[in-house]
């Protein structure tokens, strides 16, 4: 990237519109200011999530999901520019398997509860989803490489994953568990 940042406080946005990446100034209201918002959102919720207890591979993951995210950012601060590569989405699809595949079948929805970790995963996840739709409402605008929202659609159902990940890690030995809605169905099952 061509513009370093070497003072925070430019005064350039005072009038309601931000500078991208190729220079060109755009509202902060913007489908592309809401899309990058969300994903820097997003980022700094991962961030958050990394202060909690978690398996070492988890945490690698992570911080690499962080480095992509901040590719995506990149991406769609420069209009037509492609920083976030298509194996981005692969790796993923191989985290989702791999954590997966120790887990048990749901027998019925979630709460997003449980650990604070795997509440903090949910709260990523939900994110997720938000900087999805705002990718997917950018492009009903303006042309995107689908990598970006393909991303975000396979991280969101990542976090659902990790987090019930989390809610069975627990670094005493003991064994957690999701946290089941208490549905009709599921009571009368268990009658």
């Amino acid at each position: 990237m061509a513009n370093r940042l070497t003072q925070i406080a430019t005064r350039t946005g005072d009038n309601g519109t931000t500078g991208l990446g190729d220079n060109t100034r755009v509202s902060k209201n913007s489908l592309r200011v809401h899309a990058m918002g969300d994903v820097d959102e997003l980022n700094s919720h991962i961030g958050l999530l990394l202060c909690e207890p978690m398996p070492e591979g988890m945490r690698i993951l992570l911080v690499e999901i962080q480095h992509q995210l901040f590719n995506l950012g990149g991406e769609l601060s420069i209009p037509g520019y492609e920083l976030l590569k298509p194996e981005a989405v692969l790796a993923l699809d191989e985290a989702l398997a791999e954590h997966n595949a120790n887990l048990p079948r749901l027998q019925e929805f979630i709460l997003p509860a449980g650990t604070r970790g795997a509440s903090q995963a949910h709260v990523c996840r939900t994110v997720a989803r938000r900087a999805e739709r705002a990718v997917v409402a950018l492009e009903a605008q303006e042309t995107l490489k689908d990598t970006p929202r393909q991303y975000l659609n396979r991280l969101s159902d990542l976090m659902f994953v990790l987090a019930r990940v989390l809610n069975r890690y627990r670094t005493d030995g003991t064994m957690g568990d999701d946290v089941y809605w208490k549905s009709e169905r599921l009571a009368r099952a268990q009658d």
